[in-house]
């Protein structure tokens, strides 16, 4: 590897930034910086690079970076994405003249989509809480119910909120509460998720959707000091299916037997096509974990052995853990996540942490 980390933080970079949800770099301050780096260091634009180095931050977005977010991922320690955003930051400015592209994922949303829970009501026509489940009754298959994460049944006979129909289907309520129904099924046939109605966050055009401003001050720097574009791949925008994975929604048909929604072929083809792909953000039991189990699928399909190009910044991630207002903990997704990475470091990737040279990575 021929570039070296490099010895200096830019003069925009403040680490306590990476705690604050309101923080916005200034563009042309950046600019300035990067073009600073860019003489001084004698930075390359990343067309020239041999060897192309791809980092794939998932969701790295305010309302899950920050407590003020409306599903801050603090992990069990509290602090879990605040520090995280410092250790990318920090990671790409080491590593500026390495790092070809740096590809943002953005979940998307808008208010009315299936894991809200005002997309459901209970027989009263009453819209459900957030933070409960929709499964399959085990008494009647064709029967929804509200359950706790600890899977006591809050309400029975839910169904979605008619209300919602005319913005997520042009074929009719009836046919809404069959995919309904259908969709849970096929959620409890993958094994993967139950769904899960969560608090609104990342809704398109409000502060939570945008990048972290720490780390979005890193990656444009990155991009003006080394003439890149920043990417951004969107997903999440399916009103009647999850879409934690960027790779892949997690139903794609409907119960009549139509599409509901496809793979993302395209960007699993520009992910295995860089030399080493690392992959870092949130949440590690959710849409990080979801992703890595896409991609480790995928290529397992097409050549196992490029599993060894990726690496997982494990000191990057953290897991989803729900609290009441006194602290007490209502669902922990950490073990899930752990055993995530434990497949994927089975199958060939590889698990570090930002803080390490690169150089001293396995296979690097």
């Amino acid at each position: 590897m021929v570039a070296t980390d490099m010895k200096e933080t830019p003069a925009c970079y403040r680490a306590d930034n990476a705690a604050d949800f309101s923080y916005t770099p200034d563009r042309m301050t950046v600019f300035e910086e990067a073009n600073r780096f860019r003489r001084e260091f004698g930075i390359a634009p990343a067309a020239a690079d041999d060897r192309r180095i791809d980092l794939l931050l998932i969701d790295v977005q305010r309302d899950f970076c920050h407590p003020e977010g409306t599903l801050y991922v603090g992990g069990r320690g509290g602090r879990g994405a605040v520090d995280d955003n410092r250790r990318i930051a920090e990671f790409i400015y080491r590593n500026l003249a390495r790092l070809t592209h740096i590809r943002c994922t953005l979940d998307s949303h808008y208010n009315f989509q299936i894991f809200f829970p005002w997309f459901w009501v209970d027989p009263h026509g009453e819209p459900l809480a957030p933070h409960t489940l929709i499964t399959v009754d085990g008494r009647d298959a064709k029967v929804l119910v509200n359950v706790d994460p600890a899977g006591n049944v809050l309400k029975e006979n839910v169904l979605p909120n008619p209300a919602m129909t005319p913005w997520v289907t042009d074929k009719g309520y009836d046919w809404l509460v069959e995919q309904c129904r259908f969709y849970n099924h096929e959620l409890a046939a993958g094994g993967r998720y139950t769904l899960y109605l969560w608090p609104p966050h990342c809704l398109v055009g409000s502060p939570g959707h945008t990048v972290t401003g720490v780390v979005d001050e890193a990656r444009t720097l990155h991009s003006l000091a080394r003439s890149t574009q920043s990417w951004a791949e969107i997903k999440g925008s399916h009103n009647l299916t999850e879409n934690y994975s960027v790779l892949c929604p997690e139903v794609l048909t409907t119960w009549d037997g139509g599409v509901l929604a496809e793979r993302n072929v395209g960007f699993y083809k520009t992910l295995v096509e860089a030399d080493t792909l690392i992959v870092g953000g949130q949440a590690a039991s959710h849409c990080v974990k979801s992703t890595v189990q896409d991609l480790l699928e995928e290529i397992r399909n097409e050549d196992p052995s490029l599993a060894r190009k990726v690496y997982l910044l494990t000191d990057c991630m953290s897991s989803v853990v729900v609290r009441d207002q006194d602290g007490a903990i209502l669902a922990d997704f950490t073990e899930p996540a752990e055993q995530t990475l434990d497949e994927a470091a089975a199958a060939g990737m590889h698990l570090v942490r930002s803080t390490d040279p690169m150089e001293s990575w396995p296979g690097m």
